[in-house]
This record gives structure tokens, C-alpha cells and sequence, in this order.
């Protein structure tokens, strides 16, 4: 492959899929790696920009792109795994669930189709658990200082893989039985499998890394043990508080937040709970999902696997254009309309539907009452809100809805009160831009920090947090 900037003779290549009625009978992932020669030839697209927007405009963790894609290019793969993990510690999960802002900041995007980054940090990453690239690799020297993280989720692990590589002796806290946060107990099997959680949490075990699981810090571990025994503490606890909908009919049975759903269908792949248990299943139910985002979108693709009679998800939003519009220019990234895999293996979209009740029959779910909205401007400054049209109400039929409208805040702990960390109103912990708390060598970092966002954010927050961590320390970091 020895031609570069090669995007007037290949066209982008989509990684392939698993045949919908294959993937709809189990929750292996559905989503095929491209080929090395094919990935290749991909990465020969790359235009390697005087000025890559890809790396400096959109990746939140400055990858560098344009490297990286010459390298896996020429077939240089260890090369490109020491650059790709000098800027991302977990591109396995980044190339699996990531929406690849560095593909809308792509300048190929411009005019035509972006380099395919994300499939092409994943080849570069499993080529290397592959071929036997990815092994311990404990810090040389062992400091006398010691942290504690509390939340194994992304931002979490990312801050505790680079304390740890600087020779902090690092100890991850969490209530879960089993490390990963939202990567594990979140996002489906389907789109993350979590023997790639296990295959890291391995790695970062055998580097030095201590794992305390089923700790719940603010009863079963105090805030005062914390800082007796540690030099530093890093809040990394994630932002689970899902946003409610307050209508009429809300208290009825079958109504469900989506990230209970979730987990408990994750908890049942990974045995913690029986296969058979048959709480919160859409098995021969109408199943309404209320929200259009990602998580919406995780819904739909579990209660398609488990066997609902139909889906119907619902959007107070309206309908995003096909491509973008004069008002998302690149390279922001572009707000059009999306269709995942869930997407796909069959469900009803529903747009500028604005929720109004849910009815019910010996006080379990039955229906839903909606009506059309509209996005209108309620005076100079103020952004658009949705209002309901009159004369347009409506009924949808429903056994099961969930409720996937977001998250309003942290999760709810002990620990911030008990340190004596500020709050905002929503459990949000209050740090600066050095991720400090108001509380001596006490950081945040992730959604503790900032509310709900992308799993690669989460990653860029939570190694902010450890290289100020270092600094206050006074660590060299490596």
C-alpha cells in the first residue's frame, strides 16, 4: 500500500454487519471488523491536512490521526499502538462505541466521505492484543504516594492507567460487583462484549492497579479513611440520575428508566442475575421508548432480542435534516439524522411528539397520550421550545414504556457531602479547570464533574484529572 492520499481512487468502506436475523437471536455484537488489507487501504484516504481538524478540532483526546493513518497504511502496527496509547488508553472501547467526532471534523467530510478513523484505531488496537503487542507493562519505579478513584467507569480507569503509570499506588473504588461502570452495565453486549472490559481490567490488575468492588464509599468505606490513606482522591462517580417525564399516569407499572433496563438485561448476560428471570423483559410487548438518543437507541436493540411484538420510539424533537445545514457548518459535527444498528433491525420513529399522559388498566401501562410539537421561539434570546399544537393529540398503544431521556445529574453518594466537597443542585461536583474540588487533593473528573456526555470525553476528563493530580503531587508524569 504505497500510495497515500488515495481518496480519488478508494471510496470509504463501512465496517460490515451481522445479517439482522442472525444478531436479533443473541446479544453478540453486531458490527465485523474490515480485513488489514481493506483497512489499509482505508487509512491510505487520509489527505494528511497541513491543518488536521480531525485531531485538533474534534477528537477530544488529540489522537494523532494523520500518523496514525500513515503508519497502519505502511503497516507499521507497533508503531501506530505506541502513538494511538500515547493519547487514548482504551481505543478497544473508543473504536467500538465512539461516534468518531474526528470523522465530522474530517476534511474529507467537506465535500465527500471521511476517513474511516474509528475502524482504523480499532484494527490498530486489536491487531495488537492479536499479535501479543498488548502485555503488563508495570511502572518502573514505585512511589511512596498513593490515590484512590472512586468510579471504575471510563474517566475512572483512564485517570487510575495513567496515576498508575507514573508509579502512584492506585486503588479503584466502586459499588458494582464488577469494574467498567457504564461500559459494563450501560451499553449492551451487542455493542460492547465485555470480554473487551475483562481483556483491559486484566491488564491494568496485572500492572499494579487494585480493584475494590461491592464498596460503597460513604458507608462501607468512610470519606476519613479515604483521607488517612491516601495522597489524592479522584472523584470519577459518573452522572446516572435519569431525567424524569411528569405527566399524568406516571406511577403506573411497566414504566421503566431506560438505565435500569439496560443494566438489568447486561446483568443477565453476564450471569449476576438467572437468564430466566423475567423482571423488566419486553418479551410479546408494544414497547414505547421515550427519547431519541443513544440510549434510546440500546433499548430498542434489547427488546428486539427480547422478542417485544413491536417498537415504537418517540421524539419531542424534531426530525434532524439528511445532511447539514447552513447553521452546522464544518466542522462542527454535523446534526443530521442517524440510523444505527437498532435502527435497523425494526422499529417506528416518531418526531416532534411531545408526550401528554400515559393511561392504564388495573394500574399497569397500556397507552401513551401524545400530540404534535412544535420548536417555537418564545422572544429575542431565548431558544426555541417545544409547544403543544392543539386538535393533534393521539394514542399509542404500550405493555412497556422506557424512559430515555437523559441524565439531570450525579449519581447520588455520601462521599461528597462527607468530604465536604461543594455540589450544584443536580449533585454535579464543583471543580475548577485543573479539576480540583474545594477540598484539598481531593479532583473530579468525567460526568461527576461535568453531567452526562461521551465515553471518549469521560477518557480526556479522566487524564486531565491524573496529570493534575501529578502536578499537585509533584510526579513527573510518564
Amino acid at each position: 500500500m504505497d500510495k497515500a492520499a488515495a481518496f480519488l481512487e478508494y471510496e470509504r468502506k463501512e465496517a460490515p454487519y451481522r445479517p439482522v436475523e442472525e444478531r436479533l437471536r443473541d446479544y453478540r455484537a453486531v458490527e465485523l471488523r474490515i480485513g488489514e488489507e481493506e483497512i489499509r487501504r482505508q487509512a491510505a484516504r487520509c489527505m494528511d491536512c497541513g491543518t488536521p481538524f480531525c485531531h485538533a478540532a474534534g477528537c477530544p483526546l488529540n489522537s494523532f490521526i494523520p500518523e496514525l493513518n500513515d503508519l497502519v497504511r505502511r503497516g507499521s502496527w507497533e508503531r501506530a499502538l505506541r502513538l494511538l496509547l500515547a493519547k487514548n488508553n482504551f481505543p478497544e472501547f473508543t473504536g467500538r462505541i465512539c461516534p468518531a467526532l474526528c470523522e465530522g471534523a474530517c476534511v474529507l467530510s467537506l465535500n465527500g466521505r471521511a476517513t474511516a478513523i474509528r475502524q482504523i484505531e480499532l484494527a490498530i488496537i486489536e491487531t495488537a492484543f492479536e499479535r501479543g503487542l498488548m502485555q503488563p507493562r508495570p511502572p518502573r519505579n514505585r512511589l511512596a504516594r498513593k490515590a484512590a478513584v472512586i468510579g471504575s467507569g471510563p474517566a475512572g480507569l483512564a485517570a487510575a492507567d495513567m496515576l498508575n503509570k507514573s508509579g502512584i499506588s492506585v486503588t479503584v473504588y466502586d459499588s458494582d460487583l464488577k469494574p467498567g461502570g457504564i461500559l459494563r452495565y450501560g451499553i449492551p453486549d451487542f455493542k460492547l462484549e465485555k470480554y473487551v472490559i475483562d481483556r483491559r481490567i486484566d491488564l491494568m490488575k496485572a500492572e499494579g492497579i487494585a480493584f475494590e468492588m461491592r464498596a460503597d464509599i460513604g458507608r462501607d468505606i468512610s470519606a476519613r479513611y479515604l483521607m488517612s490513606r491516601f495522597d489524592a482522591v479522584c472523584i470519577a462517580g459518573g452522572a446516572r440520575e435519569p431525567r424524569d417525564i411528569r405527566v399524568a399516569g406516571r406511577n403506573l407499572e411497566g414504566i421503566h428508566f431506560a438505565l435500569d433496563y439496560l443494566i438489568r438485561q447486561n446483568m443477565r448476560c453476564s450471569g449476576e442475575l438467572p437468564p430466566d428471570d423475567d423482571a423488566m423483559t419486553a418479551r410479546g410487548k408494544r414497547v414505547v421508548v421515550i427519547g431519541g438518543g443513544d440510549t434510546g437507541s440500546d433499548c430498542i436493540g434489547t427488546a428486539l432480542r427480547q422478542g417485544a411484538a413491536q417498537v415504537c420510539q418517540v421524539e419531542i424533537l424534531p426530525q434532524p435534516p439528511w445532511t447539514r445545514d447552513p447553521g452546522n457548518p464544518w466542522p462542527e459535527w454535523p446534526r443530521i439524522l442517524r440510523t444505527s444498528s437498532s435502527h435497523r433491525e425494526g422499529c417506528v420513529r416518531l418526531w416532534n411528539t411531545s408526550t401528554v399522559s400515559f393511561s392504564g388498566s388495573k394500574n399497569r401501562v397500556s397507552g401513551l397520550r401524545c400530540a404534535k410539537a412544535e420548536w417555537i421561539a418564545q422572544g429575542n434570546n431565548v431558544p426555541p421550545g417545544p409547544v403543544v399544537l392543539p386538535g393533534t393529540e393521539f394514542e399509542i398503544r404500550a405493555d412497556m414504556v422506557l424512559i430515555a431521556m437523559g441524565f439531570a445529574g450525579a449519581k447520588k453518594s455520601r462521599l461528597a457531602e462527607d468530604l465536604g466537597v461543594e455540589v450544584n443542585p443536580s449533585g454535579i461536583i464543583a471543580s475548577d479547570g485543573s479539576c480540583r474540588t474545594n477540598v484539598s487533593g481531593v479532583f473530579a473528573a468525567g460526568d461527576a464533574a461535568h453531567g452526562a456526555s461521551l465515553v471518549v470525553k469521560a477518557i480526556a476528563e479522566g487524564r486531565k484529572a491524573a496529570f493534575n493530580i501529578l502536578d499537585w503531587l509533584g510526579v513527573r508524569a510518564e
